[in-house]
């Protein structure tokens, strides 16, 4: 990776301080700012009205499934 002396002598001290190569220092940095970004595309908000509903949605009761209900009731492979 191509970086200015100034970038490259922070990574190089921010990770001798964890006692990590420089390397592992930017793919630990860079993997933990990548579950960041995958978070915050999981986090949301709702006004008070669309709350209510996605809530409802939550907390409704499901359909009957009877195919459902059927396979649940079957004995388990490891349990024979």
């Amino acid at each position: 990776m191509r970086v200015e002396p100034a970038q490259q002598a922070l990574l190089t001290k921010a990770a001798a301080i964890l006692q990590k190569d420089r390397s592992a220092f930017i793919l630990d940095v860079a993997c933990r700012e990548a579950e960041h970004v995958l978070l915050d595309q999981r986090y949301f908000q709702l006004d008070e009205k669309a709350f209510k509903a996605f809530e409802d949605a939550l907390t409704a009761p499901l359909p009957e499934n009877s195919k459902l209900k059927s396979l649940l009731a079957e004995k388990s492979p490891w349990d024979e």
